[in-house]
């Protein structure tokens, strides 16, 4: 259930902290990241354990926030909205408190995300019809791409400014993952053949922070 409108609404908080965007095209940019509990997909390689959290109010949620990012750094102070899903939770009505920072979302597509968000990141994990149903336009797609997948026609997918793939890490347990050379092999030829798709690495995993 998606929380009412007010500073008391409560959201279901993994965490909260300050690092910098390991990945798509805002890689090594300051960031805030509010980490959302819950999810509606459970895919394998995901680096999150999304089923805990902490229930927090709005203004709770600001407060810590604001600890860590300066307002007066708009539009530069990118406040990063992710999970899990974090549509579940969001919604334009709690965006409204955060007016003073340069909202992104990174979402799996299967859901519309709020109008005040400013940048749409979407890792889809639904198909294009899907994702033309809930988008006219998103800032970057980014695709998880392993060896021997394939990827949708970018002309079946809704118009983006950045098409990402990403090589996926394998491992057996969660946030102990290793980057494959078999993947990145495979990415680096499809964007090779394919130039309107460019290399994404998750940096972050590289230098070990969130």
């Amino acid at each position: 259930m998606k929380p009412d409108s007010g500073l008391d609404a409560m959201l279901k908080v993994v965490e909260i902290f300050q690092s910098v965007q390991g990945e798509g095209a805002n890689t090594g940019k300051s960031a805030v990241f509010v980490r959302l509990s819950h999810c509606n997909r459970n895919c394998w390689f995901c680096d999150t354990d999304w089923s805990v959290g902490t229930d927090m109010t709005v203004a709770e949620v600001l407060v810590e926030v604001n600890s860590l990012s300066d307002p007066e750094d708009y539009p530069h102070n990118l406040l990063i909205w992710t999970g899990g899903e974090p549509t579940l939770q969001l919604t334009d009505e709690v965006l409204e408190h955060f007016s003073g920072f340069y909202n992104c979302i990174e979402t799996n597509g299967s859901n519309p995300v709020p109008t005040r968000i400013q940048y749409i990141s979407c890792s889809p994990k639904v198909s294009p019809d899907i994702l033309k149903k809930n988008f006219k336009h998103v800032n970057e797609f980014r695709y998880p791409v392993g060896v021997g997948e394939t990827l949708p026609e970018i002309s079946d997918l809704p118009q983006a400014d950045n098409y990402f793939i990403s090589p996926l890490f394998v491992g057996e347990e969660k946030k102990r993952f290793e980057i494959s050379a078999e993947n990145v092999e495979f990415c680096i030829e499809y964007v090779k053949k394919h130039p309107q798709w460019r290399l994404s690495l998750q940096t972050h995993k590289f230098l070990n922070i969130r």
